[in-house]
Order: structure tokens, then sequence, then C-alpha cells
């Protein structure tokens, strides 16, 4: 099922066809079965442009991501796990940063580098600031628990911005551990992870793709990389069993209501159009 123009939603149809797309499979099996849905061009997900949210951390909170470049004038560089179609890289570019979209469907990215050529002259993508330009954006092929794509990276493979959104709500529960792990990992010294919450209103019983994620799943896997979490049997994080927070655990600088997010009904915005998402900015302690 393919996008259209407008306000979208995932209807309880596509809902349906995605979760039972997934249900019972390994996960060493999800990578193969999010490129044949990219290649059957059924992407409910898919807004067609960068998330507004996103635009506004890197337009307005300079105080938490500070210069877009590092101390040399080196531009630093940006990660967008999962990253579909490569809006949100494309954007980070616009901002300045060296942006890097990784993706484990190669239908995704064959997507993605076709609205990078056809990306000119488009507003959304226009040059943030002049005095700073436009960063150069890479596609990379690569599963991100595994370290392959990171010897395609400049530098020491670190990353000073990773974007994620739509990215962990298509994971299961089972692995946000490793993918907290991997956060923690790839985030330089001096980095900021920034965390579209969504869905976060979606109830946890209802299960996934897309799986809720209210900002407990955050706080309580980002401080605890690794760590398994102990869940009831509905779903949700048990927070009176939290254990230590990690030496290597990220910590949160702010939590933040975006005042425009993708118009998904029901899952980003609510019928009146009110904002549901929530953006969290994480570093490292």
């Amino acid at each position: 099922m393919a996008s259209s123009d407008g306000i979208r939603t995932f209807t309880p149809s596509s809902l349906a066809t995605l979760r039972g797309h997934f249900t019972g499979l390994d996960t060493s099996l999800h990578g193969s079965k999010w490129d044949q849905l990219w290649t059957e061009n059924f992407a409910p997900w898919d807004r067609g442009v960068p998330n507004p949210a996103l635009d506004e951390v890197l337009t307005e909170r300079k105080d938490l991501l500070g210069s877009v470049k590092l101390e040399g004038g080196k531009r630093k560089k940006a990660l967008v796990p999962g990253c579909g179609m490569g809006y949100d890289v494309l954007l980070l570019a616009a901002h300045g940063y060296d942006a890097y979209g990784l993706e484990i469907s190669e239908n995704a990215l064959k997507g993605a580098r076709k609205t990078e050529a056809g990306s000119a002259g488009k507003e959304e993508y226009a040059v943030r600031d002049k005095g700073v330009g436009k960063g150069k954006v890479t596609f990379l092929s690569g599963d991100y628990f595994k370290d392959d794509f990171v010897k395609e990276v400049e530098g020491d493979g670190k990353f000073d911005i990773i974007f994620d959104y739509t990215f962990l709500c298509a994971l299961p529960p089972s692995l946000r551990p490793a993918w907290a792990l991997r956060k923690s990992q790839l985030l330089s010294p001096t980095g900021r992870l920034i965390c579209l919450e969504f869905p976060s209103t979606k109830p946890v019983s209802s299960g996934g793709p897309p799986y809720a994620l209210p900002p407990v799943v955050y706080e309580g896997h980002l401080p605890r990389p690794g760590q398994e979490l102990a869940y009831d049997s509905e779903g949700n994080i048990s927070t009176d069993k939290l254990g230590e927070e990690a030496k290597d655990g990220l910590v949160m600088l702010a939590h933040i209501k975006p005042k425009k997010t993708h118009q998904v009904i029901n899952i980003g915005v609510d019928e009146s159009g009110k904002v549901l998402d929530w953006v969290g900015v994480w570093a490292h302690k």
C-alpha cells in the first residue's frame, strides 16, 4: 500500500497486514521482510517529507546540539538508522551535517537515492545557513546491529547526531536492550541522540509493528544499554524493578513537545490535530 498525499493514517487493515507480516518470525528474518514490503510499495508509514519535529529541534535547540561543525571546521556526522526514503537524511544535510542514512532494505535505498536525485530546488531541503552550507549525503546498506557499515563511515565510525524515528517502533521489544547498547556505542562522546517518540499513546497491548513507545521505554532502556528489563504481562516496563543505571548509559537532556509532527491521526496527532509525539534528546554521562 503506497502512501497518498495529504493527512494519512494507518488503517485497521494496513496495521493488521503489517503485524501479520512479522508474526512468528525469527528476528533474523525481519530485514528481508521489510525489503519485501518496500518491493511491494507497501509503506503506510511513509509521509513523503522530513518530519517537522526534527527540523524544529535542529533549528531551535542549538543550545542542546551545539555547532554543526567541530573545532577545526570539520562537519559533524549524523546517522539515521532505518532511513527509508531518506527524507530526514537530506534534512540533516540541509542543516549542514554530513548525513548518513542506514538501511537493511536495498529497495528502500533505491528510493532514498531517487529522493536525493529529485531534491534540488525543494524548499524542505534548502540550505538552512549559507555560512555553514550543505553537508554530504551518504546512503549505506547494512544491519544496525553489526559493524560492517561502520567501515564506510569517515573517521572513528561514531556519530555526533543520531536520529531515531520509526526505527525502534519497528523492532520487537526483545531487541530493545541491543538497540540501546548500539546507540551508546555509535554515539560520539559529545554527541546527541534525538529520539522522536512514536507512537507514544498507542496501547502497549496492541502489538506491532509499529510497537507502542511511551516515554518510559526510552527512560528505561537508554540509561541501561544492553540490560534486560522486566516487563509485565501486558507489555509495560516494570518500573519498580529497574536496576541501577549503567556507567555507559545515556542521560536525557530534554523532553520536548514539538509544535508539529507528521499528521498520522490517532498515532502522531489526535483527531483535533494535537501533537501526541515527544522528542527526547540524550547524551553520554
